[in-house]
């Protein structure tokens, strides 16, 4: 178990289900790297700055993940240049169900045709976690729903912060 695997997302915000494949994750991989998406052309609610602080929070505050083997970052990039610079060949995506399989088999081929050694690995969530979405969760808190079964506390703290 020597590899670095990278997990690409925009974590706006992050979910249960992101979590469990992180936990999946660490039982195989040395070390991840959690990678904020930047990218300028999604209309985030949370800057990268915010969304790399809430994982964080959710990861090692709420969770007390191992700070040691996972490193959160933001990116602007490609995957593929990403995993150039953490010297990985791994790229992880979670499934949640065959809505999201043909976008990540399509994203995968085109890793994989910008760098033939770059493998994606594709890891479920757990049964109970597998209807979160990001998008739902923004849309329950911001009609006052209850979204604990969604996310962590400290997540939900800056939801709620965030629609106040």
């Amino acid at each position: 178990m020597t590899k670095v695997a990278i997990y690409p997302g925009t974590f706006d915000p992050i979910t249960y289900g992101h979590i469990d494949v992180i936990k999946k994750s660490l039982k195989l991989f040395k070390k991840i790297v959690v990678a904020v998406s930047d990218v300028e052309n999604k209309n985030y609610l949370f800057s990268a700055e915010e969304r790399i602080d809430i994982v964080k929070k959710a990861l090692f505050s709420d969770l007390k993940l191992n700070k040691k083997k996972i490193i959160v970052i933001s990116f602007s990039s490609l995957t593929t240049d990403l995993c150039k610079r953490y010297k990985s060949n791994i790229i992880l995506r979670g499934l949640r169900a065959v809505s999201d399989f043909e976008y990540e088999f399509q994203l995968a081929g085109m890793n994989r045709k910008l760098n033939n050694s770059i493998e994606t690995l594709f890891l479920m969530s757990d049964v109970e976690n597998q209807i979160i979405s990001s998008k739902f969760v923004k849309e329950i808190v911001k009609l006052n729903g209850n979204i604990k079964k969604f996310t962590t506390k400290s997540t939900i703290k800056s939801l709620k912060e965030k629609y106040d």
